[in-house]
């Protein structure tokens, strides 16, 4: 996450003379732990702007994807369980508003009117194969939050392990 942060700051930079006293929308794909969300509206805040609009082109992210996307656990994700006014407040705008579930769903099918379904399950909690319950999500949890995921860093780098690559850029 800090290593997020940074290079936020390091390839944005807002030109106080676009953000002076305007009214901007700030667009993103979507909203996830809403760290870059949050750093990009204090960005604008700073340079000026008078009011931050944001907008997600995805529908709030509420649920862990559990079929291979490597995604913070449920807890960790900025819209579960909580509303969109909630999620505004949190990431500092003016406005917030996200892409609608069914639009989506509806424009991609026209793209390819064969498609018959879509994984909706991080917006809707829905899972496709029917058989992710409770204790599963809660297993999820366990497994994926950072806590537990720096207690197993922590673990392979003491047994000389190859953590994986990163960018201290």
């Amino acid at each position: 996450q800090s290593q997020r942060k940074k290079s936020v700051k390091q390839k944005l930079n807002p030109v106080p003379l676009e953000f002076e006293g305007k009214n901007v929308m700030l667009v993103d794909d979507s909203i996830v732990r809403g760290t870059t969300c949050r750093q990009l509206i204090e960005m604008a805040r700073e340079a000026g702007a008078a009011k931050v609009y944001f907008a997600s082109a995805a529908p709030p992210v509420r649920y862990p994807n559990v079929y291979g996307i490597d995604m913070p656990s449920a807890q960790e994700l900025i819209a579960h369980g909580r509303s969109v006014e909630e999620v505004c407040a949190l990431i500092g705008a003016d406005w917030l508003v996200y892409q609608d579930l069914e639009d989506l769903v509806e424009s991609s099918r026209e793209g390819n009117p064969e498609v018959d379904g879509f994984d909706c399950s991080v917006f809707n909690g829905e899972y496709i194969t029917g058989d992710v319950d409770q204790n599963y999500l809660d297993r999820v949890e366990l497994l994926r939050n950072d806590d537990a995921q720096n207690e197993r860093r922590t673990q392979l780098q003491a047994e000389g392990a190859v953590v994986g690559l990163h960018n201290d850029a």
